[in-house]
Protein backbone atom coordinates (compact mmCIF):
# COMPACT_ATOMS: atom_id res chain seq x y z
CA UNK A 1 0.00 0.00 0.00
CA UNK A 2 1.18 3.29 -0.83
CA UNK A 3 2.30 5.35 2.41
CA UNK A 4 -0.10 8.45 1.51
CA UNK A 5 -3.26 5.91 1.50
CA UNK A 6 -1.95 4.21 4.49
CA UNK A 7 -1.53 7.97 6.47
CA UNK A 8 -5.14 8.80 5.03
CA UNK A 9 -7.14 5.40 6.56
CA UNK A 10 -4.75 6.23 9.77
CA UNK A 11 -6.14 9.58 10.24
CA UNK A 12 -9.98 8.54 9.38
CA UNK A 13 -9.49 5.85 12.07
CA UNK A 14 -8.28 8.09 14.64
CA UNK A 15 -11.09 10.54 13.48
CA UNK A 16 -13.90 8.25 14.70
CA UNK A 17 -11.93 7.26 18.21
CA UNK A 18 -14.35 8.27 21.39
CA UNK A 19 -13.50 8.30 24.56
CA UNK A 20 -15.82 7.68 27.69
CA UNK A 21 -14.50 7.69 31.28
CA UNK A 22 -11.03 8.62 30.24
CA UNK A 23 -11.09 5.22 27.51
CA UNK A 24 -10.36 5.19 24.32
CA UNK A 25 -13.35 3.10 22.20
CA UNK A 26 -14.41 3.15 18.31
CA UNK A 27 -18.23 1.87 17.54
CA UNK A 28 -18.15 -1.41 15.13
CA UNK A 29 -20.44 0.40 12.42
CA UNK A 30 -18.25 2.85 12.10
CA UNK A 31 -15.35 0.60 11.39
CA UNK A 32 -17.25 -1.47 8.90
CA UNK A 33 -17.84 1.53 7.25
CA UNK A 34 -13.96 2.18 6.92
CA UNK A 35 -13.20 -0.96 6.62
CA UNK A 36 -15.61 -1.45 2.77
CA UNK A 37 -18.46 -3.64 4.40
CA UNK A 38 -21.85 -2.63 3.37
CA UNK A 39 -24.06 -5.64 4.70
CA UNK A 40 -23.90 -5.47 8.45
CA UNK A 41 -24.80 -9.33 8.85
CA UNK A 42 -21.20 -9.87 7.08
CA UNK A 43 -19.85 -7.65 8.96
CA UNK A 44 -20.72 -9.65 12.23
CA UNK A 45 -19.40 -12.68 10.73
CA UNK A 46 -15.60 -10.53 11.05
CA UNK A 47 -16.65 -9.78 14.24
CA UNK A 48 -17.17 -13.52 15.92
CA UNK A 49 -13.63 -14.21 14.28
CA UNK A 50 -12.03 -11.26 15.44
CA UNK A 51 -13.67 -12.41 19.04
CA UNK A 52 -12.29 -16.18 18.61
CA UNK A 53 -8.73 -14.59 17.94
CA UNK A 54 -9.30 -12.27 21.07
CA UNK A 55 -9.88 -15.31 23.38
CA UNK A 56 -6.94 -17.83 21.43
CA UNK A 57 -4.92 -14.73 22.08
CA UNK A 58 -5.62 -15.28 26.72
CA UNK A 59 -7.69 -11.88 26.30
CA UNK A 60 -10.98 -11.54 27.90
CA UNK A 61 -13.20 -10.71 25.21
CA UNK A 62 -15.55 -8.20 27.25
CA UNK A 63 -12.73 -6.26 27.94
CA UNK A 64 -12.27 -5.72 24.10
CA UNK A 65 -15.67 -6.07 22.53
CA UNK A 66 -18.62 -4.25 24.90
CA UNK A 67 -22.25 -4.71 23.44
CA UNK A 68 -24.25 -1.80 23.08
CA UNK A 69 -27.12 -0.73 21.61
CA UNK A 70 -27.86 1.88 19.39
CA UNK A 71 -30.88 3.55 18.81
CA UNK A 72 -31.64 5.06 14.96
CA UNK A 73 -34.43 6.94 13.33
CA UNK A 74 -37.29 5.36 11.18
CA UNK A 75 -39.63 6.82 8.74
CA UNK A 76 -42.34 8.48 9.96
CA UNK A 77 -40.79 9.61 13.20
CA UNK A 78 -40.53 5.80 15.07
CA UNK A 79 -36.81 4.33 16.25
CA UNK A 80 -35.20 1.16 16.47
CA UNK A 81 -32.56 -0.05 18.59
CA UNK A 82 -29.92 -2.06 16.72
CA UNK A 83 -26.92 -4.01 17.91
CA UNK A 84 -23.32 -1.84 18.66
CA UNK A 85 -19.99 -2.52 19.65
CA UNK A 86 -17.46 -0.63 21.71
CA UNK A 87 -14.26 -1.82 20.59
CA UNK A 88 -10.95 -1.43 21.73
CA UNK A 89 -7.69 -0.35 19.18
CA UNK A 90 -7.10 -3.99 19.99
CA UNK A 91 -10.52 -5.48 18.97
CA UNK A 92 -10.48 -3.03 15.83
CA UNK A 93 -6.62 -4.62 14.98
CA UNK A 94 -7.98 -7.91 15.35
CA UNK A 95 -11.19 -7.65 13.00
CA UNK A 96 -9.19 -5.75 10.45
CA UNK A 97 -6.73 -8.43 10.50
CA UNK A 98 -10.03 -11.27 10.11
CA UNK A 99 -11.42 -9.15 7.68
CA UNK A 100 -11.82 -9.68 3.53
CA UNK A 101 -8.63 -8.67 1.65
CA UNK A 102 -9.98 -8.26 -1.30
CA UNK A 103 -12.42 -4.90 0.23
CA UNK A 104 -11.50 -1.68 -0.49
CA UNK A 105 -10.75 0.64 2.98
CA UNK A 106 -13.07 3.86 2.41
Amino acid sequence: MERQIITKLQKTFEDYAHQEEGVEFWFARDLQKLLGYVEWRKFQGVIEKAKEACKNSAQDINDHFVGAAKTIDMPKGATKEIEEYKLTRYACYLIAQNGDPRKLAC
